[in-house]
């Protein structure tokens, strides 16, 4: 929740409701909206799970290549339908085009800062995203945080919306017990907000952002949704959050401390983090 939501909760004793946000700036109607899980039809959710599969799968599908495939394979399928699934799953197409993910156009964007940078420790470079994990009737929305050279994830966390609260509240946990020189996220606009900058700035850390669609700016994060598709998501069937939260939790749990990687040498992210942190 926006910190300045709580402020105006928690009440004052002089000021009224409407004095309290005007002097925050805060929208007095956001003090009364609770975010609400979306209701999906049958169509929709089986068509959203045939898009889901097909992305992890073909990351650099567009929507008019995503609509030719299924239509070509399943059943005939509309480019619009596949533009509204991309919008519901916030996805884009890997390959860079006009219609990549932009951040809110009050927000501001900061350059890429990993180009020439080699990456030799754990807590050097800390990087986040979203994705969308399916549940029997509708999706809810995963962060996590991972360390760069370890590969480690440092938190997770789901949200049945798209908005900012649960980043922020991810990354105040993170930092609240470690941190890292520089923090690389892509610019959507959960993470280009005042609150998610402003808690990275409090911690003296630099900024970076992904350039639009270059996905391999975050490849680790994305390399991370792949795993975690094909070895928990695609695996499972779940009704609520609470169940996904259980098979996530477990998960994570085996892919920090018992999973072997080939990029780090036969070794787990936690042997790597660990070892080399201590």
């Amino acid at each position: 929740m926006d910190e300045r939501r709580q402020w105006v909760e928690v009440g004052h004793p002089l000021l009224s409701v409407r004095q309290q946000c005007d002097l925050l700036e805060l929208n007095r109607s956001s003090l009364y909206y609770t975010p609400r899980p979306k209701i999906f039809s049958t169509e929709q959710l089986a068509l959203l799970r045939v898009v889901d599969e097909l992305y992890t799968q073909y990351p650099f599908f567009g929507t008019r290549q995503m609509s030719d495939y299924i239509s070509l394979h399943y059943h005939p399928c509309k480019r619009h339908e596949i533009r509204w699934a991309y919008e519901q799953l916030s996805l884009r197409s890997v390959a860079p085009g006009p219609h990549t993910s932009k951040p809110h156009p009050e927000h501001k964007v900061y350059p890429y800062l990993l180009q020439d940078i080699e990456i030799v420790r754990p807590c050097q470079v800390f990087s986040t995203d979203i994705t969308y994990i399916r549940l029997q009737r509708g999706f809810v929305y995963l962060i996590a945080i991972i360390d760069w050279y370890s590969r480690f994830v440092l938190d997770w966390q789901l949200s049945i919306n798209m908005e900012a609260d649960f980043c922020i509240e991810t990354l105040s946990r993170v930092l609240t017990h470690t941190r890292c020189d520089i923090f690389n996220t892509d610019q959507g606009s959960q993470f280009t907000s005042k609150g998610f900058t402003d808690v990275l700035k409090a911690h003296e850390i630099d900024i970076s952002m992904d350039g639009k669609g270059r996905w391999v700016d975050n490849v680790f994060v994305e390399r991370l949704w792949r795993s975690v598709k094909y070895e928990c998501v695609y695996l499972q069937e779940w009704e609520n959050v609470i169940a996904v939260k259980k098979a996530l939790s477990a998960y994570f749990q085996f892919y920090n401390y018992e999973r072997p990687h080939q990029s780090l040498a036969g070794l787990t992210p936690a042997m790597v983090h660990d070892r080399v942190a201590a």
